[in-house]
């Protein structure tokens, strides 16, 4: 699999990580009573029949047929291309290797993508059926970007203030499920080529140095802390022996014995020298030749390739300016909605000591890791409880809550979600990090764990994993302005769902909706605007509760990962304002399940192609209801 930017768009940094590594939201709800049992059969993306039902016109022969061609095509280049299909069709070799990230394969695959791009523009959308089209559309997008963003080559920077190419080991031994003698000795023989991988990796970071293209020193220096840890002979012998405990329960002793054994010789004489040396690099030549500024502008055709980052992450054609003016307006929204929450909780003093009170009373807090898993269990369970409320199609994949690896977690964000696979035997993963919990507000626990679990993402991304009928790229992709723009969405949709049950808790999740109003400005300060890093902290600081730990990390990652975090509102912003279309024109006729299930049940698009979708569901809608 080639490592390009591109990748991002099927993925966020750990959803990315785990596939590339991988082996193998109601005041019109109608109530329990009114509802019928939650589906769980896969879902399949209408086709032309039912578009011809809801009287939309016939496909063009000509231009369904020129699309069926290219999807073909298409498909084939990215099986034979990703090592996780591959290995997921029982290829052994895919199983044994790292990406291939040499500068000869990704011009290559950007050649492809050109050729691609180009037959597709070829083809009149018009002509196809509505789930031709949803896949036109999320195939534009993925390819558009692509070539538009392969020219900066962002290999060169290849890891984030949390993770990056030196963390993938460690996602791909927690989602390697040997079967076999021979699936076992794939991933010693991978671990084998683990310096070769480095080393590929380190060439294209001194690339970097050499044209001024680099991380700033301080998140070289957050990756280098990373990979001390992971240089520790026990740390690393227990993350990748893990494998190993996952071997068939019915295979010889002995042979589990010979593979144990050439697994720790791998990990000894490849894997650990590896990580050495790649730490040695960090220290003694990346670090001390990085740059010292923040904002990606800094680097050379920096500006252009952020207004590219912006229009990439947000879907929209849009601009740096008009992102920060909506981040400034969200903020100020937010911020009469917070103040009218604090009136309500009897609190008496300013917003200052308000925040201040979060903050520091202990009854905010967890006093040990146990606790805080067992409160966003509970937490998960409750929402559990309400999803056929507000939806008619469950997924069957099940996820579990685990605290964040002790390598990542003092550099981690609060929460993550990582993906699960049915076929591979792996739930879902709600990850909480439980690193200082001095920083881990209880009263944010509801908003966190409803956005990284479900609703959220584990309900969107599993719903899409089962998708039938369509191409693989449309089950695989994460489009951030959706993915996220639906985590966000979620927040809200828990208050109908009756989660937050306190002020406090309120208060928690307006300040996890400031903290994304606050990305908007604070990334285009940052990387566009010239905002110092103290001004980024400021915004959060002073208009939320978030606890400073995670302002420090927040702000680390919007300057390590430019133009990511304005996906968020983005998304989240159309996606309530159709709701908010929806309720107005069907009004009590509004099924709150039916719209919830039509949003996702076409997996993750542009947000102009939802916005298109839903208009069309609501005018549909609309006629079924005259019809009457």
């Amino acid at each position: 699999m080639k490592y390009r930017l591109v990748s991002t768009a099927l993925s966020g940094a750990c959803v990315l990580l785990l596939a590339a590594c991988s082996p193998n939201a109601g005041e019109a709800d109608t109530g329990p009573s009114e509802t019928a049992s939650a589906q769980t059969a896969p879902v399949s993306a209408p086709d032309t029949p039912a578009d011809q039902a809801s009287g939309q016109t016939a496909t063009d022969s000509e231009a369904s047929a020129a699309f069926a061609s290219l999807i073909e095509d298409f498909e084939a280049w990215q099986a034979e291309e990703s090592l996780q299909r591959r290995a997921q069709a029982g290829d052994v070799e895919a199983m044994s290797q790292w990406p291939d990230i040499s500068r000869d394969a990704l011009n290559e695959a950007t050649q492809a993508e050109i050729g691609f791009l180009e037959r597709l523009q070829n083809i009149d959308p018009e002509g196809l059926s509505r789930n031709d089209r949803t896949s036109y559309d999320v195939l534009d997008y993925l390819l558009r970007y692509s070539v538009e963003l392969a020219p900066y080559e962002d290999a060169r920077m290849p890891f984030s203030n949390d993770s990056g190419f030196f963390s993938w080991p460690s996602y791909a031994a927690g989602s390697t499920r040997p079967r076999n003698t021979e699936q076992a000795e794939a991933w010693i023989a991978r671990l084998r080529a683990l310096p070769d991988y480095f080393q590929a990796n380190i060439d294209w970071m001194n690339q970097g140095l050499e044209d001024g293209f680099t991380q700033p020193r301080l998140i070289a220096e957050l990756a280098e802390s990373q990979i001390a840890s992971l240089s520790d002979a026990d740390t690393l012998s227990s993350i990748l022996m893990a494998p190993m405990e996952q071997l068939p329960a019915g295979m010889d002793e002995a042979e589990k014995d010979r593979l144990r054994a050439a697994t720790q010789a791998a990990i000894d004489e490849a894997a650990l020298p590896a990580y050495r040396d790649l730490l040695a690099y960090f220290r003694d030549t990346y670090i001390p030749q990085t740059r010292t500024s923040i904002g990606i502008s800094e680097v050379p055709e920096g500006r252009e390739y952020y207004q590219a980052l912006v229009r990439y992450h947000t879907t929209l054609d849009t601009s740096p300016e008009e992102v920060h003016q909506r981040g400034l307006n969200e903020v100020a929204r937010i911020r009469a909605e917070m103040d009218e929450v604090i009136e309500r909780s009897g609190f008496e003093g300013s917003f200052e000591e308000f925040l201040h009170f979060l903050r520091t009373d202990p009854q905010f807090y967890a006093e040990t890791p146990e606790e805080l898993l067992m409160y966003a269990s509970w937490i998960a369970k409750r929402a559990d409880d309400q999803m056929p409320r507000f939806f008619g199609h469950l997924p069957r994949l099940p996820y579990g809550v685990r605290p964040v690896p002790d390598t990542m977690a003092p550099t981690y964000t609060t929460g993550r979600y990582w993906p699960g696979s049915l076929e591979n035997g792996v739930a879902g993963g709600y990850m909480v990090n439980t690193y200082d919990l001095t920083q881990r507000p209880l009263y944010t626990l509801p908003a966190l764990t409803v956005h990284e679990a479900v609703p959220g993402h584990h309900h969107q991304i599993s719903i899409a994993q089962e998708l039938e009928n369509v191409p693989d790229f449309r089950r695989d992709s994460y489009i951030t302005a959706f993915g996220e723009g639906w985590g966000l969405y979620t927040e809200t949709l828990a208050t109908d769902m009756g989660l937050y049950t306190t002020p406090y808790e309120e208060f928690g999740r307006l300040t996890y909706e400031m903290w994304r109003a606050c990305r908007l400005v604070v990334d285009t300060g940052m990387h566009y605007m010239g905002w110092t890093r103290e001004q980024a902290e400021a915004c959060l600081l002073e208009n939320s509760a978030l606890a400073p730990h995670n302002v420090r990390t927040e702000v680390e990652r919007y300057i390590s990962w430019p133009g990511q975090a304005l996906a968020y509102k983005s998304g989240e912003l159309l996606m309530r304002d159709l709701r908010a279309q929806a309720e107005d024109r069907l009004g009590a006729d509004f099924d709150i399940r039916d719209f919830h299930d039509t949003l996702l049940q076409d997996g993750a698009m542009p947000l102009s192609a939802l916005e298109a979708k839903m208009l069309d569901w609501i005018a549909d809608q609309e006629a079924q209801l005259a019809d009457e």
